[in-house]
């Protein structure tokens, strides 16, 4: 008898194997986005989830070119991934994926969790959309597949509805309105961000002369 007969016929005789087999499944989140640039928000998001799912680890992936959003404004790619980065460097929690990044062109969800499935079968994904997201689910590429490979997780927002036809897991976060696009506004018009973006990645962006255009 080989190995894997064996082992199905440990599970066969007791159920709870496979239940305790199960529960020994990681438990990863993913904050995906363009982080144009990450601000506090996404770090608060990010925690909540983390903290109210009982999640094992929080993965944060820049794209590489988003299919729905309007992109004139994006900063290269590596830019991005290095103000992540300085972000997330405090939590022990906080991890960096770069597979869209590494795919280049359209990011799809769907071709990024099939891809990430590959790499890590054990690990169970749940992935964070925003209450304003949930309604342009049935729009999303391969949805009907999709859902029954990762865990959606919405975060409330004010004026748009918990309902949805497919499976969202609810997570109430204080709400913060802070967003990438009115941080690049203060750049440019020389207001503050500071407590709007980590400390570090204030420092960068002005290192590096980012937004001023």
């Amino acid at each position: 008898m080989n190995v894997n007969t064996l082992v199905k016929s440990v599970i066969q005789a007791n159920p709870a194997v496979e239940s305790n087999e199960s529960q020994k499944k990681k438990r990863i989140g993913i904050l995906g986005g363009t982080f144009n640039p990450p601000h506090t928000g996404h770090l608060i998001i990010a925690e909540q989830v983390t903290s109210q799912l009982d999640l094992d680890e929080m993965l944060f992936m820049p794209d590489a070119l988003p299919p729905h959003v309007d992109h004139k404004d994006a900063i290269a790619a590596a830019e991005r991934r290095k103000m992540v980065e300085l972000s997330i460097a405090g939590n022990p929690l906080f991890s960096l994926e770069t597979a869209e990044l590494e795919r280049g062109g359209v990011s799809y969800t769907f071709d990024t969790i099939v891809e990430l499935k590959k790499k890590h079968p054990d690990y169970e994904y749940y992935f964070i959309i925003g209450g304003d997201m949930v309604a342009y689910l049935p729009k999303w590429h391969r949805i009907a597949e999709l859902v029954k490979l990762v865990h959606f997780v919405g975060v409330a927002r004010a004026n748009f509805p918990r309902k949805s036809d497919y499976p969202v897991m609810w997570v109430d976060i204080p709400l913060i309105e802070i967003s990438s696009t009115q941080i690049r506004w203060n750049i440019q018009h020389n207001c503050s961000i500071k407590y709007l973006v980590p400390e570090d990645v204030v420092h960068y962006i002005k290192e590096e002369g980012l937004y001023l255009e």
